[in-house]
């Protein structure tokens, strides 16, 4: 019989980068509604305190920091910020994550060095300074968003495609170092999501190209990515570690 309790993350404190909208919001919310403290990251301030108040409404203790993720010097101390409010960080999610658009022959250096800083570098500088709070408690989980275009190339966005492939070896890598410290790593790829980021697409022909391969013929919604991660961020999830969740509909099963 399964033991439902072992969903249970009432006392444990998370951090979600990227948590004030889309996919972000959405586990924050999850892991807020199973017990956890949830410290959401974000630049907006407008959008981290309607995330915020979500948040509160579902009643464990929370907070939002206007952190941007790319720039290293606000890590260290919005995770010293989050452990003085809330307490030691048990679970740390690295959502936060930017686009730039453009191939090869179009994609300037800059906008390809702000999408790995922001997407793949603060992912790995984030899990070091988590995990060596972590080891002292020896335990932890840490979750990291790829997507499915870790898994596929992008010709519109090889910068993301190559960060978000990068970031599955990164937790494959941190998942081999930190298993003798009781600490998970894992990531979630998800597919064609409804956010803010993939409406344009849905008044492009490639709208319909992604039903059509997709066996449950339609995007996903933010909150069916949150169930995934708070299991991951589980007790149930404690014999899990480096592998790649997949909560896509299908798509990247064709």
């Amino acid at each position: 019989m399964a033991d439902l309790q072992a969903f249970d993350l009432d006392g444990q404190v998370a951090v979600v980068t990227g948590g004030n909208g889309g996919i972000g919001r959405a586990i924050a919310l999850g892991l807020a509604g199973a017990g956890a403290k949830v410290a959401i990251w974000g630049r907006n301030s407008e959008k981290n305190a309607e995330a915020l108040a979500a948040l509160r409404a579902v009643g464990p203790p929370a907070m939002a920091l206007a952190v941007d993720v790319a720039d290293r010097s606000q890590l260290q101390p919005a995770l010293a910020a989050v452990e003085r409010d809330l307490g030691p960080v048990s679970i740390l999610v690295n959502n936060a994550a930017v686009v730039a658009f453009g191939g090869v022959l179009d994609l300037s250096p800059e906008d390809w060095d702000r999408v790995i800083e922001t997407d793949l570098t603060a992912c790995f500088l984030l899990a070091k300074y988590a995990a060596q709070s972590m080891t002292k408690r020896q335990a932890g989980k840490i979750i990291n968003l790829a997507s499915t275009y870790s898994l596929f190339g992008s010709a519109f966005a090889p910068s993301y495609s190559a960060a978000k492939g990068a970031i599955m070896q990164l937790t494959k890598s941190l998942a081999i170092e930190l298993a003798p410290h009781n600490i998970q790593v894992n990531a979630i790829l998800p597919g064609w999501i409804d956010t803010d980021l993939t409406g344009p697409i849905k008044g492009m022909p490639l709208y319909q190209e992604i039903l059509t391969r997709t066996p449950a013929g339609r995007f996903g919604t933010p909150a069916e990515c949150a169930g995934a991660a708070v299991f991951l961020a589980s007790a149930a999830a404690r014999f899990v570690t480096g592998t790649a969740l997949v909560v896509d509909g299908g798509y990247a099963i064709r």
